[in-house]
């Protein structure tokens, strides 16, 4: 492994050892886990920001490829529920890991790729949303879905003040799960 996998390797286990705690980690304790020298982040990553983008890109990217594994778990239920499922999944996550996932959203918002998590993310639900409305043709089904996962991104990021305008916590799982059915049901335009 080159030294620059290295560094990365090793700020992705102090990432997942430290969760939320991201200022603990320093780029003198990623370097001596790395085995490299303290100048080595800044020669390949510029700064420890970017380096920890680069990290949580791929810790997401992992997140967004088990999505495959996921549509196999619920290949029985319904388009409805199947959809209803993996957002509640992707919200959890999103919650449970505040930091990581605060970080990968922003950084798609600010630098989006071709490829990037919040892409990944709509092309696993692009599917979904076509099979709960197959009445519906491409540009609708794109539009809804893009609606669909701005809205989730927008309830992760602003959770306090949407808790706040709709005086219900976010941040309980069941209200997030009771959200996401009430926003799948009017963007999907389908009766409870």
């Amino acid at each position: 492994m080159d030294n620059k996998e290295a560094i990365i390797q090793a700020t992705i286990a102090l990432l997942r050892e430290n969760g939320e705690n991201l200022e603990a980690i320093t780029v003198r304790e990623i370097c001596k886990s790395a085995d490299v020298g303290l100048g080595l982040v800044n020669y390949h990553f510029g700064n420890k920001d970017n380096l920890i983008e680069l990290c949580v890109e791929r810790i997401i990217n992992g997140i967004v490829e088990n999505f495959q594994s996921i549509r196999e778990k619920t290949k029985d239920l319904p388009p409805f529920e199947k959809l209803e499922y993996l957002g509640n999944m992707t919200l959890d996550f999103l919650f449970e890991h505040y930091a990581v996932s605060k970080i990968s959203v922003l950084t798609d918002m600010k630098n989006p790729k071709p490829n990037d998590n919040t892409h990944r993310t709509y092309a696993a639900y692009l599917p979904l949303v076509a099979a709960c409305r197959p009445d519906w043709d491409e540009s609708t089904v794109k539009r809804k879905t893009f609606c669909l996962i701005s809205v989730m991104q927008q309830t992760f990021l602003r959770y306090e003040t949407t808790s706040t305008i709709l005086d219900i916590d976010l941040s309980k799982k069941e209200n997030r799960k009771a959200w996401h059915t009430q926003i799948l049901h009017d963007i999907l335009e389908v009766s409870e």
